[in-house]
């Protein structure tokens, strides 16, 4: 039964927003009713025209005679008769008004630029291609009729200012013709008609690229297996874009549209269902929720991004295996196929060959998460890679031969789509440190980072609490075996454990690990005693956040002790004051209790580890007592009720203790002395 509380209310705009989002950015060129691609079988029946369908060039053809007519045009250019008027009587006037140019040199040069004008002038560009013989000649109109004329007597201005400068020799001409600045009166006067030229062009295109025949009413298109060549392919198209012109309707695009939202909803609530039955804790931590949702999203969408921009080698080079990969290194890898399957359906919607997609994608992700556990070191990353590269080789090589019946199909170029796809899978690392800063996760990379004993924090531990850093060593050893043993995170708890009594950096002498003499709390009323002993948690929280620790290590400070007393204490106090109630608040950590495996895990690691030192006896039966002991009561004492643990795996972890202490603490041979010689 559905209940309207806040988490439940958030669960469903979720939901609702995903389906809304991922439908609406479904290409809608997706609205065509048949998938293929050149050189590909056809997978469906035999198709017919219903209609006359004009038979256009295939790319390549029509690409080639657009090529041929590109090479074969001939330009409009119009002569602008007003240019060469206005320059000539400009530079008239400025001649005139020149006291040393006679009226004879005048008209002169008035000719020789007249002259110019006639044989026309053109811009630079077009010079270029004249003197370079790719234009021996210009059309131009006369009335209607386009007309050829020769190009061989036209100038660019500067060849013509050269060519008045070759015939006027004498000195003073010379002056005169750079008094009066002669090259500012010679421009282009044969110009190119852009708009007349681009309809002509145009025509001619359409003349070139006219339909080459026409498939008739009833005539077949292409039936089951024919292979799709570049005219199929062309015709394919035509019956396509008439379809949607003659038969699709707005209430075709409206059920279609409505089936889209109906298989996205089908595909997250069996998202949703997964996570409510198999992975409770994840379905009702709203924050993992939240992340798992937006990055099936978003994937999603990425991949509709990239199969729109490059329709045809888009589906091998985006790296499906990122989403697996991440969640993964985040959850497990029964959550991580989970998500992947659902993700590879929402991308079949909108491939080319879905079959095909699944079935490559599935063995892929497979390959991912069985190959890649758990991500520690980036050469585990380097070899996942590889693996996926072969299965991706693998597995479309074999479809191509179920399709063709041989390997002599088989589209090599695609292995190099693929490297591309298992190198883009590298970035895997940089989302998976986004991931972690954007929603406070937690990954083995950086886990494994954290143990390290030369980091900052840890290294000022043992320097300054050499007691409680080998305590420490000795907890997150024992604590790491008992996670292994019963499946919790090791990582995690090796982790938790070096760093769960940091606090006590501030005042190492009052713990008896680090005591060297005298003990300082033999001077101090129990209560005080008990104080500066539980402010190590309160401590720790503080110096893991100026270090910046993530919020799953600080977790292991705040409940390793849990919500349970400093037993000594107030067994010391109520034994000062038998007649009285002793309040046990002072005496009490501030908690929580664990309320993760993990974190109980410590508990029980911490105490145990810490009163197997006060031991006398290590035999087996002692440790035993010991453990047991010690266990029961913190069970007792309700500290482990928040967490969930399992009886059975207490008697695990009761065993697992026994057995490593045992070891730690086995007799040794004492070696002989040698005999001294008299």
């Amino acid at each position: 039964m559905f209940k309207f509380n806040r988490k439940n209310i958030v669960r469903l705009l979720l939901f609702v927003g995903a389906i809304a989002v991922i439908s609406y950015f479904i290409p809608r060129e997706r609205d065509q009713d048949f998938n293929y691609a050149i050189g590909r079988p056809w997978t469906y029946s035999l198709l017919t025209a219903p209609y006359d369908i004009p038979v256009n060039l295939d790319s390549a053809s029509a690409a080639k005679r657009r090529d041929s007519v590109d090479r074969a045009f001939i330009p409009i250019y119009r002569r602008d008769n007003a240019v060469a008027s206005k320059a000539v009587a400009d530079l008239g006037q400025a001649l005139s008004q020149h006291q040393q140019a006679s009226p004879s040199l005048q008209g002169r040069i008035q000719a020789a630029v007249r002259g110019l004008y006639a044989d026309g002038i053109v811009d630079s560009e077009t010079y270029s291609a004249i003197s370079k013989g790719r234009m021996p000649g210009m059309r131009f109109i006369v009335g209607n009729v386009a007309q050829i004329a020769p190009t061989g007597k036209m100038k660019s201005a500067r060849a013509a200012y050269a060519a008045i400068d070759s015939i006027f020799q004498e000195p003073y001409a010379r002056i005169i013709i750079s008094d009066v600045k002669l090259k500012d009166y010679l421009q282009p006067n044969v110009v190119r008609d852009s708009a007349e030229s681009a309809r002509l062009l145009e025509q001619a295109y359409l003349k070139a690229l006219a339909p080459i025949g026409v498939k008739q009413k009833g005539e077949r298109i292409v039936d089951r297996g024919d292979i799709v060549t570049p005219q199929i392919f062309e015709v394919l198209k035509e019956y396509e874009r008439l379809q949607q012109i003659r038969g699709t309707t707005a209430d075709n695009r409206d059920y279609r549209f409505a089936g889209q939202i109906v298989v996205v909803a089908m595909l997250l609530l069996c998202f949703y269902t997964f996570f409510y039955f198999f992975r409770r804790r994840t379905f009702d931590d709203m924050r993992r929720l939240l992340f798992l949702v937006a990055f099936v999203t978003v994937f999603t969408l990425v991949t509709y991004l990239v199969l729109v921009a490059l329709p045809t080698v888009g589906v091998y080079v985006m790296s499906f295996t990122v989403l697996p990969i991440i969640i993964t290194t985040f959850y497990d890898s029964r959550t991580a196929m989970f998500a992947h399957i659902v993700e590879t359906l929402l991308c079949a919607l909108v491939v080319a060959y879905p079959m095909e997609f699944i079935f490559c994608q599935f063995i892929a992700g497979l390959t991912a998460i069985m190959t890649l556990q758990e991500l520690s070191r980036r050469s585990q990353l380097v070899k996942c890679a590889i693996y996926v590269l072969l299965a991706y080789i693998l597995a479309y090589s074999a479809l191509e031969v179920v399709n063709d019946g041989n390997v002599q199909n088989i589209n090599w170029h695609v292995f190099l789509y693929f490297g591309l796809n298992v190198v883009f899978l590298s970035f895997a690392y940089i989302f998976i440190f986004l991931i972690e800063k954007a929603f406070g996760f937690i990954s083995t990379v950086t886990l494994v980072e954290l143990t390290d004993v030369n980091n900052p924090l840890l290294r000022e531990l043992s320097e300054k609490c050499p007691g409680t850093f080998q305590h420490s060593l000795q907890v997150s050893n024992l604590a790491a075996e008992a996670a292994h043993v019963i499946g919790a995170n090791v990582q995690l708890v090796r982790a938790g454990a070096l760093y769960h009594d940091i606090g006590k950096i501030d005042n190492p002498a009052f713990f008896t690990e680090n005591q060297r003499g005298e003990n300082p709390h033999k001077a101090l009323p129990p209560e005080v005693s008990a104080k500066i002993i539980i402010e190590h948690v309160t401590g720790g929280l503080k110096r893991a956040d100026r270090a910046k620790l993530p919020q799953v290590i600080k977790d292991f400070i705040a409940q390793h002790h849990g919500a349970g007393k400093a037993k000594y204490f107030y067994t010391m106090a109520c034994n000062a004051h038998p007649d009285e109630e002793i309040d046990p608040a002072p005496y009490t950590y501030p908690g929580p209790n664990p309320n993760t495996k993990e974190t109980s895990i410590l508990m029980m690691a911490d105490s145990t580890e810490a009163a197997s030192r006060s031991l006398t006896d290590h035999s087996d039966a002692s440790i035993s007592q010991l453990v047991n002991r010690i266990i029961d009561s913190q069970i007792a004492d309700g500290l482990l009720k928040d967490s969930p643990i399992s009886f059975r795996d207490v008697e695990k972890i009761k065993q697992c203790f026994i057995s490593r202490l045992c070891t730690m603490y086995h007799s040794r041979i004492k070696y002989p002395e040698a005999n001294k010689k008299s």
